[in-house]
This record gives structure tokens, sequence and C-alpha cells, in this order.
């Protein structure tokens, strides 16, 4: 994380001192060694940016959050703060999450989603965006289909930015919830064997789970088409913290011992060729009848970012291994942690 140049901007009024304002989650003790306001004003670009202990700190307040949502409903540590959400591509379960984790939190949300119609296409410059946008809010979530926009957009701001994806760069909090949903599911993050599978060259997500995962060492496998195969500056990262990992262009070799499968889509919109998005976007269907067939574990479970296509079965939706919607619901949880987290409310 990024620390802005004037870190207080981050800071929200409480518009009535008079009103209760619920700070249970301020007060719990630690013992990860991260002290109050550490993230405070910082900003959220890459998964690199957080050292172990944050990892954790994060995934514990996501579960404070989860106990306080299911106790009360919402909270009001972000009571007086406002979030600006401006989406330069389409979304649905990101900007979606991230609108109800401000609201959970008791903040306001002015969400900037149809581009189409904004001052961009106009000419304007994403700095120039940017430096308008944090003019009326306290902290920005971004995407953008450009990779390393989001550090460029940071360059200029003065309070915290959260980058929820760059092109075929990162999506640091897709990662985050991806990993509290496989801590929910087995009670552990380490010791794992994980399979990502599909889309590993274009797909941000497991681009930024796999760094993610250096920090709980396990086993990765990487299962793909040559053309759509993990890019080297990812395995690097792997090979760099001494991760074992191998690659396969099939999952019979891997899938017995696979305790958690991710599970990417082929994106359309990442082929300028698409003669080649035809010829891979049926490599890997996920069926009921596949898992059987590769003698996949009972304690499997099955992770995917959405939306799918039909790289997995609807039928496997019945199946108690399928955890992609538990997932979704993991998300917002944990995004209401890292806003919690960077206006310095946690």
């Amino acid at each position: 994380m990024a620390a802005p140049s004037k870190p207080d901007l981050a800071y929200c009024p409480i518009p009535d001192p008079s009103l209760p304002l619920d700070d249970s989650i301020l007060h719990q003790s630690s013992s990860d060694g991260i002290v109050p306001g550490h993230f405070r004003g910082r900003s959220l670009l890459s998964v690199s940016d957080l050292s172990r202990p944050e990892i954790r700190r994060l995934l514990t307040l996501a579960s404070f959050m989860r106990d306080a949502v299911l106790s009360k409903g919402s909270l009001q540590l972000a009571r007086g703060c406002l979030m600006g959400l401006i989406f330069f591509e389409s979304s649905t379960r990101t900007s979606s999450s991230f609108q109800a984790a401000m609201q959970r939190l008791g903040g306001m949300v002015v969400p900037i989603m149809d581009v189409a119609r904004s001052s961009v296409m106009k000419g304007e410059t994403l700095e120039d965006t940017m430096r308008c946008l944090q003019c009326y809010a306290n902290i920005i979530v971004m995407r953008h289909p450009e990779t390393g926009s989001a550090a460029r957009a940071a360059s200029v701001l003065d309070i915290p930015l959260i980058n929820a994806g760059d092109g075929i760069g990162e999506h640091p909090t897709q990662a985050l919830l991806d990993l509290y949903t496989i801590q929910a599911e087995f009670g552990r993050i380490e010791g794992l064997n994980v399979t990502m599978v599909g889309d590993l060259k274009y797909g941000r997500t497991v681009h930024s789970l796999a760094k993610l995962l250096t920090h709980f060492p396990g086993k990765i496998n990487l299962v793909s088409p040559e053309s759509l195969r993990m890019p080297d500056s990812v395995k690097d990262v792997l090979r760099q913290h001494s991760i074992p990992f191998t690659e396969h262009t099939s999952l019979d070799e891997v899938m017995s011992e696979t305790d958690v499968l991710y599970v990417t889509r082929v994106q359309r919109e990442r082929f300028d060729d698409l003669n080649e998005y035809e010829r891979v976007k049926d490599a890997f269907i996920i069926t009921p009848e596949l898992l059987t067939r590769l003698h996949a574990k009972s304690s499997l479970r099955i992770l995917h970012p959405l939306p799918r296509v039909n790289e997995l079965h609807l039928d496997l939706d019945k199946d108690p291994r399928a955890a992609y919607f538990r997932q979704m619901k993991h998300g917002m949880l944990m995004r209401m942690a890292i806003i919690a987290a960077l206006l310095g409310k946690a």
C-alpha cells in the first residue's frame, strides 16, 4: 500500500457527536503487531503491498464484520464518510459489494458507473478525473482497463484509492476475499493444494491470489491451455518465495490431490483475435461427472470470481463443494474490513 502525502484527508467527520458510534471493533486487542491507525490513509493497489501480519489483520477484521452484520445488520464506523466509486469497465459483483460494504458501515456512495456519459468522453485525463472526484470523497474505488492505471490515479490523490481491477494487472480485494473464503471453508490457509484453472494469462484474480498465497505456503497447480499460461512475472514471484508449483494442460494429473479448485472464465474481452478465443473458450468445463471421473476429494472446494459462462455446469450449484456463492457473501465482508482500515476506523 502506498501512503498518500496527506493521509489526514482520509479521516471522515462525525456529523453529530451526540449520536452513538458503534466502535466495538476499534477496541479489539491485536496480537499481530498492527497498531491502531496503521492502515489509515493508505491506498490498496496491489497485494504485493501487504505483509503477512497485515493480511492476517484484514482477515480478522472481516470476521468481526461478519459477526457485526449478523448481529446488528450495519455499523456506524464510516458515518460521515463518502466513497467515490468509478468504473471504466463493466461490473456487477465488485461494484455492488463495495456499495453494500460502505452502506453497511454507515457511509455514503457516489457511484459513477456510466463513464460513457462522463467528462472522460470529452478528453479529460485519468489524473484530472481523480483530482476532481477526491474533492467530494474520503476514499475512491476504481476499475480501469489499463494495467498500471491504479498507480497512476493514486499518484495524484491525497485520499486512499482501492484498485478494483486494472486491466490484466491485479484485483487485490478479490484475492483477499478469496483468501478469506479459503480460511472460512477449511479453517486454515497454509498447507493446502490449490489448483488454478482456465485463463491464467489475462485473469487478474489469479495473479493476485497466487501472490497472496506466497504468505501461506502450500502447493499450487497451474492448469491452462498453452496460450493462456500464467505470466512469467507471477511465476517468478512464486519461485522467489520457494512456493512449489506445477504447470499442466489437463486436470487429470492434479484433481485427485486438489483442495481448492479455483476456476476462471476465459475472458472474451481480453482477446484481440476472436478466433483464438473460440479455440480455447471451452478448454475446461467443470461438471459433476468430471469431478467423479477424476476422483475429486469430498472436501474439495470450488471457487470462481464470477461471472461464469459455461465453465461451471449449473448442476454443480447443488454440490456442497461449490463455494462460489458463499465466496460472494464474503466479498462484502472483506471489503467492509478494507474500507474501515483505510479510513482509519479499525
